[in-house]
This record gives C-alpha cells, sequence and structure tokens, in this order.
C-alpha cells in the first residue's frame, strides 16, 4: 500500500463528507424501497438478505472512492491484503463463519422471520435475520442477538406456527376480596377483547397469603406478541378497578 499524499486539500475532504452523505442516504433509501415492495411482504427474510448485499457493495464503493482520495493504490493494497489474507482468516474466522451460516440460513429457509424457536434456553420470534446474527424477541420483549453459526453448528427447537404469546400478571389482593369473584369478573372482561385468544383460556392461580393480602397470578394469551404490553397495561388497570370498586 503506498501513500502518495498526505497532506489532503480542503476540497477533497468536502468530496468525502459527500461521499459519506451520500452512502448513508442510498442505504437508507434502500431500505425504504425494500420495505416498500409487496411481493417481499410474506417474506421479510429475503428483504432483509438483499439489503444487506446491497448495502455492503455501497459501502465497498464508497470506500474504493475514498481510498483514491488518499492517494492509496488499489493495486498494491488488494496484493498486501492477499499476502496476508491467511492470517486476517484466522483473526477474523467468527465474523466469516457468521456470513456463511448467515447466507445458509436465508437461502435455505430453515428458519424465517415470524418463525418462534428456542436454543441454549433462549425461546423468542425471528425479528430479523442478518448476514452475522439473527434477532430474536422473547416474550418480555427483550432482544437476543444469535450468531447465525450457533443456529447452524448446534440443534434448536422450532415452534409451530402461529406461536402464543402468555401474559402473566402478578397482583395482591385484599384478604376481604373474594378470589373465586375476582376471577369471575377478570376472566369474563379478559374475554371482551378479540386480540386476547379464548384458548387456551385465561385463569387465575394462587401464589401465597400472607396475613395482609393473597398473591395471585393472572394469565392469558395473546394472538401478536406486539400486543402483549398493551393488554398486560389494559387488564392491569381492569385488575385496579375491580380493587378500587370494592
Amino acid at each position: 500500500m503506498i501513500i502518495e499524499n498526505i497532506d489532503i486539500p480542503p476540497m477533497t475532504l468536502i468530496y468525502i463528507l459527500v461521499i459519506i452523505l451520500a452512502t448513508s442516504l442510498l442505504t437508507r433509501l434502500v431500505a425504504f424501497l425494500m420495505n416498500k415492495i409487496q411481493r417481499f411482504k410474506k417474506d421479510m427474510t429475503l428483504v432483509y438478505l438483499i439489503r444487506d448485499i446491497i448495502n455492503y457493495i455501497i459501502y465497498f464503493i464508497a470506500l474504493m472512492i475514498i481510498l483514491q482520495f488518499f492517494g492509496i493504490n488499489l493495486t498494491g493494497t488488494l496484493l498486501s491484503l492477499g499476502i496476508v489474507g491467511i492470517a486476517v482468516s484466522f483473526a477474523a474466522k467468527d465474523i466469516i463463519s457468521n456470513l456463511f451460516s448467515g447466507i445458509i440460513l436465508i437461502m435455505g429457509k430453515s428458519i424465517k422471520v415470524g418463525d418462534t424457536i428456542e436454543i441454549n434456553k433462549k425461546k423468542g420470534t425471528v425479528e430479523r435475520i442478518s448476514l452475522r446474527s439473527t434477532i430474536i424477541v422473547d416474550d418480555n420483549g427483550i432482544k437476543d442477538h444469535i450468531p447465525n453459526s450457533t443456529l447452524t453448528n448446534y440443534p434448536y427447537l422450532e415452534y409451530k406456527s402461529p406461536e402464543k404469546y402468555r401474559v402473566d400478571i402478578q397482583t395482591g389482593l385484599a384478604l376481604d376480596i373474594d378470589i373465586e369473584e375476582f376471577k369471575r369478573y377478570i376472566t369474563r372482561k379478559i374475554s371482551e377483547y378479540d386480540k386476547i385468544l379464548i384458548e387456551p383460556e385465561p385463569n387465575v392461580y394462587a401464589k401465597e397469603i400472607t396475613f395482609e393480602e393473597c398473591k395471585v397470578k393472572v394469565s392469558f394469551w395473546v394472538k401478536d406478541l406486539k400486543d402483549k404490553d398493551k393488554y398486560k397495561l389494559i387488564i392491569t388497570n381492569e385488575i385496579r378497578k375491580h380493587v378500587e370498586n370494592r
């Protein structure tokens, strides 16, 4: 690699900033256009693959252009990379493994966006599959980034679609509140919401009783993960209203 000129003129810096800005705008435009293509709506996995590939190409082209401004001999650079390629491959073996594993997962369609899987005692719905990692979201909305090589090298469980999402709400009831009456009230309220499932049916479980209160757990299931927090708040408010009206 030969650097011909270290002193960079102001105009060159402006050109570099323009390239960086254009690269950012192009990647955002690609993401916007890919999300607008209706034919891919049923398989978002393919959307993420195409978007990642296009973005990597854009980044590579931008990097090559910027290197030209620094007077870097690209031919020499590529040759140097070839000489140290073996050393780099050992240092980046995990990255390379994840990249190839990502391609295998996406092209083989063994896992798709929207599937529910469990690996290494982590269960969640696949939100995105990129070339490096797979993002799953658990019942609490927590995202786990699973390296793609883990999914191709270790066994995992795949749950039958559509997977249901359980919501648990623990609360304390005063000792003068009839638990059976509370159960009838809250299960009736839960059944009024269309996006809460009637199968499995909602239920109330006794957890603990003290001299001050009886602790119970209200459990129900929702159809869609994105509705989980919404209905947890709604049903919690229904519990509050029942307790206050006593």
